[in-house]
C-alpha cells in the first residue's frame, strides 16, 4: 500500500536552511552542515560534495530510495538546487508544487502542479504501489501535513546550531499527534521517524 512519507533535515535549533538560502546556496549560509550526513562529511558550496553517505546514513537513504515510487518537491527547492541541472536526481516521477505550473520546463524531467494535494494525488498514481516521498522544502511539507496527506514524518537532526534561517514549522497552524516509530543515529545525524496520527 502506498504511503506518503515526508522527511527533512533540521539543525538542533530548528532550522532547515541557514540565512539567505537560494540558488548557489540551497541550504543557506552555513547550511551545508545540515547535509554532511548525505555526503559522508564536510563539503562547501564552493568545492561541492565529493563523498557519499555511509553506515546508518546510507542505510536510511537506501531504504527511502528503494521504497519510493514518486517524489514531491517545492518550487523554491527546485530553484535553489539550480533545477538539478535539468536532470531528475531521483529517476522517478517528480512533481514540483508551484504557483506557476504553466512554466514547466521542457524535457519531461519534472511535472509542475499547482497545489500540494494535486501533487500528492498525481504522485500516488505514478508511484506504482510504492511510496510517495515529500522532500520539501519546509513549506511543501507544512502544506502536506496541514492537508492531512502525510502518513510518516522523519525529522533528521544534524548536530549543528545555525542561529537563524528557515524553520520547518514556522507559521504552522495545527496541532499534530505523532507516534514514535524509531530512531537511528550516526556521526552526522539523528533520524527520528514518526507516524502521523489521524484525528
Amino acid at each position: 500500500m502506498t504511503k506518503v512519507l515526508a522527511g527533512i533535515t533540521t539543525s538542533v535549533d530548528g532550522y532547515v536552511a541557514g540565512p539567505n538560502d537560494g540558488p548557489g546556496k540551497g541550504l543557506g549560509e552555513g547550511g551545508e552542515r545540515l547535509h554532511y550526513w548525505v555526503f559522508g562529511g564536510p563539503w562547501t558550496y564552493e568545492s561541492g560534495p565529493t563523498g557519499e553517505a555511509s553506515g546508518e546514513d546510507a542505510a536510511w537513504l537506501k531504504k527511502g530510495i528503494s521504497s519510493a515510487g514518486a517524489v514531491v518537491g517545492g518550487r523554491w527547492t527546485y530553484e535553489a538546487a539550480g533545477h538539478w541541472g535539468d536532470e531528475n536526481p531521483w529517476g522517478l516521477p517528480f512533481f514540483i508544487v508551484t504557483h506557476r505550473p504553466e512554466e514547466e520546463p521542457p524535457g519531461g524531467a519534472f511535472t509542475f502542479v499547482s497545489g500540494v494535494t494535486e501533487a500528492v494525488e498525481r504522485a500516488r498514481e505514478a508511484a506504482g504501489g510504492k511510496n510517495v516521498h515529500v522532500m520539501g522544502g519546509a513549506d511543501v511539507i507544512r502544506q502536506a501535513l496541514e492537508a492531512g496527506l502525510v502518513d510518516e514524518l522523519t525529522i533528521i537532526v544534524a548536530p549543528v546550531v545555525l542561529g537563524g534561517g528557515k524553520q520547518l514549522f514556522d507559521g504552522f497552524t495545527q496541532s499534530l499527534d505523532l507516534e514514535h516509530l524509531g530512531v537511528r543515529q550516526s556521526q552526522y545525524a539523528t533520524f527520528i521517524d514518526y507516524r502521523v496520527k489521524r484525528r
